[in-house]
């Protein structure tokens, strides 16, 4: 790759540009980001009290415009309408990349049919951030936020644990902690990283197996990005219960809540503790 040395007559043209700004640390901005922001017309902003704050540090003084999840579909046409007067507009997020589980993608696919040049201005990201220092495998999904209902939370855990890749999560502190077991039951045998406040004065990483996972006994401040680790090469598992587990299975289940059946199974026994917490549930059904 060749990389081009800084050229300060380089033209911003108009579009919208989509300008990646720090997670954390302000000082995790690019200087093409700077310049494009300095050369904007209009800057749209989720919050333009968050935003302010790293603008003024740059001494960036263009026009801001909320634009957020809940006036974004409001602010289209208007938005569009300046972007057609050959204006230069940039798009940020509070922190990171725009449209990574943030609002963007509506104006983007606005512009698309529009055909308004849309520019991307790289930077941080909190995914990539994170999967970086992992140490997991480099093939990864981002799923985005934490699923809110627990319907939700099964139907994709079950897709997800299937995924030979690193899998990389948004969620609150609270929503962690409803959510160890599930996240136990589904990704068992796997590794996890757990950060928070990345690139701020309290950052932390926190590494553990899946196995060992536990909650926080309070709940720490900001948003977590959590890294489940691809499946781990160990020794095989046999996806079968044998027919003694089953008729011992059969003994407990009226008797035993089926956590506490899946939790004593699976210390006599390879088998993942998925496949014997489904065999749990389909007796209980059947009952």
């Amino acid at each position: 790759m060749i990389l081009h040395s800084e050229n300060k007559n380089i033209q911003v043209e108009s579009g919208l540009y989509i300008v990646a700004t720090p997670i954390g640390n302000l000082g995790d901005i690019t200087l093409r980001a700077i310049d494009v922001l300095n050369k904007s017309d209009y800057i749209l902003c989720e919050d333009t009290r968050t935003s302010k704050n790293l603008l003024d540090r740059y001494k960036i003084k263009s026009k801001l415009i909320s634009n957020h999840k809940f006036n974004e579909k409001k602010n289209l046409s208007k938005i569009i309408n300046i972007l057609k007067s050959n204006c230069i507009v940039s798009l940020i997020s509070d922190a990171g990349t725009p449209a990574i589980s943030d609002p963007g993608a509506i104006l983007i696919n606005e512009c698309i049919k529009n055909n308004i040049q849309i520019t991307p201005i790289s930077g941080a990201s909190a995914v990539s951030t994170a999967v970086s220092i992992s140490g997991f495998s480099e093939k990864y999904f981002f799923y985005g936020f934490f699923p809110e209902k627990k319907n939700k939370i099964q139907d994709d855990f079950e897709i997800l644990s299937n995924i030979d890749g690193c899998i990389v999560f948004f969620i609150s502190p609270r929503k962690f902690n409803k959510s160890v077991e599930k996240i136990k039951q589904y990704f068992s045998g796997r590794k996890i990283l757990i950060c928070r406040e990345m690139t701020k004065f309290y950052e932390e990483y926190l590494r553990t197996d899946i196995d060992n996972l536990k909650t926080f006994k309070t709940d720490p401040k900001g948003e977590l990005t959590m890294v489940i680790s691809e499946k781990l090469k160990g020794k095989k598992t046999s996806l079968l219960l044998q027919e003694s587990d089953k008729k011992n299975i059969q003994k407990m289940i009226k008797k035993l809540s089926i956590k506490d059946i899946t939790d004593l199974i699976s210390q006599n026994t390879n088998v993942p503790k998925k496949e014997i917490y489904k065999y749990c549930l389909k007796l209980k059904n059947e009952n």
